[in-house]
């Protein structure tokens, strides 16, 4: 097994499907300097920078895919997508269904996501339950390296669009170049498992739809996606030395969802507690929760999420993010 970061797992999975398939195009915002062993690598033909209009560049990536090509674009954080989401909403996510199939979209969509940088409600959002409300869209939300590549390599064969979400505190890269400037004393709290890990030696694509139990636990089921799996992780530490043992599932991907495992494990436990860093209402946290009311399950259930538009004070940004203490707190609510 090879160590990796998280953002070099996510180059490294591109740049091999990359050189198996020349279909592949990567391209967005300064993706040359961002990327530049890639672009080292492909060339100027294959790694191609853009102007500063994600409307352009997501609109042409659709259009692109029902001709053949297979382009990966980036848009630098998930907050951005409002200004192309026209090209998701209604073109992407339709082609195939509007077509009967006979023109799809195969395109990767890669954008950073998620709070803890200082960064304030336009540029540290989540979203992942809205892009997952989309029919046709799909939505990947890894949080470890050896996933990260993983699900690189399975969004590059799918045959319509993925959403691919790399959160932000994971990824060196983008730490590097949005934490910078003045922040240079900010301590970020970042997940070292998830930040740098082991890596298969050949790139294999991940199932998407399935979900992974990460911790076994008897007396609750903690659910959550990228960064929200290590915060759980955290607090079912601390639950065991109050001698409540928790079970984390980390979901992988948003849509699809794996409903076969959240069922299991929700009527072994009886309790369902979703960590989540996408806002509240009309969310994942309500969406896991029908499915297993739907399924019958008698279970009780608390959410974490982030409440509200995110401030830029740190100290007020880590209040209303999903956190330790906040998790452990719901957590404790929960048992009798």
């Amino acid at each position: 097994m090879r160590q990796m970061r998280f953002d070099e797992a996510i180059d490294d999975a591109l740049g091999s499907a990359m050189e198996r398939d020349d279909r592949i195009v990567f391209y967005g915002e300064d993706v040359r300097l961002i990327h530049h062993d890639l672009y080292v690598r492909f060339g100027a033909r294959r790694v191609r920078d853009t102007p500063i209009s994600e409307a352009a560049f997501v609109g042409a990536a659709v259009t692109a895919s029902m001709a053949g090509l297979r382009p990966v674009v980036e848009v630098m954080m998930v907050d951005f997508l409002g200004v192309a989401v026209d090209s998701l909403l209604n073109q992407a996510s339709k082609v195939e269904a509007f077509s009967g199939g006979k023109w799809k979209a195969p395109m990767v969509v890669r954008t950073t996501c998620g709070g803890g940088l200082g960064d304030g409600g336009q540029h540290q959002q989540s979203l992942w339950g809205w892009l997952a409300h989309i029919p046709g869209l799909e939505v990947v939300v890894p949080s470890n390296p050896a996933d990260a590549g993983g699900f690189m390599q399975a969004a590059l064969a799918r045959e319509g669009p993925v959403i691919f979400m790399e959160p932000k505190l994971l990824s060196a890269t983008w730490r590097d170049f949005l934490g910078s400037g003045g922040r240079k004393t900010v301590k970020f709290d970042v997940p070292e498992t998830g930040a740098k890990g082991p890596v298969p030696d050949a790139w294999r694509p991940l199932p998407f739809g399935r979900a992974a139990v990460i911790r076994e636990g008897t007396d609750l089921t903690l659910v959550s996606v990228g960064v929200g799996v290590h915060r759980a992780l955290e607090a079912a530490t601390a639950l065991d030395e109050r001698g409540i043992h928790a079970e984390v599932v980390d979901l992988r991907t948003v849509s699809p969802l794996d409903k076969d495992l959240l069922i299991t494990c929700v009527s072994r436990t009886k309790r369902l507690l979703v960590v989540d860093e996408d806002y509240e209402p009309c969310g994942l946290s309500g969406e896991l929760a029908a499915l297993a009311l739907e399924a019958g399950l008698s279970f009780a259930f608390a959410r974490v999420c982030t409440q509200g538009i995110i401030p830029y004070a740190r100290e007020e940004e880590a209040r209303i993010l999903p956190n330790k203490q906040r998790i452990v707190e719901a957590a404790l609510r929960l048992m009798p």
